[in-house]
């Protein structure tokens, strides 16, 4: 699997949402890389539990944001959100319970997971927000 590269297809026109993103793809590679690599259940368990944090943490930044200007489409956007984390959390779970490695296709959910959203909603919300700003 090849490693996220942040870009300007990337990029939502909000600084502050982009600079959570990259943090978020950033952690992402790492996961990718270790899983690559091997790495121990537990080390990998640790970046997941990270990635799922930091996703959440940005979503409830995003929630503010959205707040903050009016956004028409807040409750449909939050909605998607609680969707993502809530498919995240049940990935890891089962991940947990089977007591073995991440799958290539649970890379591939978050590699989806994650570019889709910001390719779709948040590139919505970033020109929403590029407007009021």
């Amino acid at each position: 699997m090849k490693d996220i590269v942040w870009g300007g297809i990337l990029s939502v026109g909000v600084d502050e949402i982009d600079e959570d993103h990259q943090k978020l793809i950033s952690i992402f590679n790492m996961l990718n890389h270790a899983v690559a690599e091997g790495e121990s259940p537990d080390y990998l368990a640790a970046i997941l539990e990270e990635l799922i944090n930091c996703t959440a943490w940005h979503f409830s930044h995003e929630e503010r944001l959205m707040l903050k200007h009016d956004y028409k489409d807040i409750e449909e956007h939050k909605a998607v959100h609680r969707e993502l984390v809530k498919s995240a959390r049940e990935m890891q779970q089962n991940i947990l319970q089977a007591d073995g490695p991440i799958a290539d296709k649970d890379i591939e959910f978050l590699e989806r997971w994650l570019t889709e959203h910001i390719l779709t909603d948040d590139l919505r919300l970033g020109s929403y927000l590029s407007q009021v700003i």
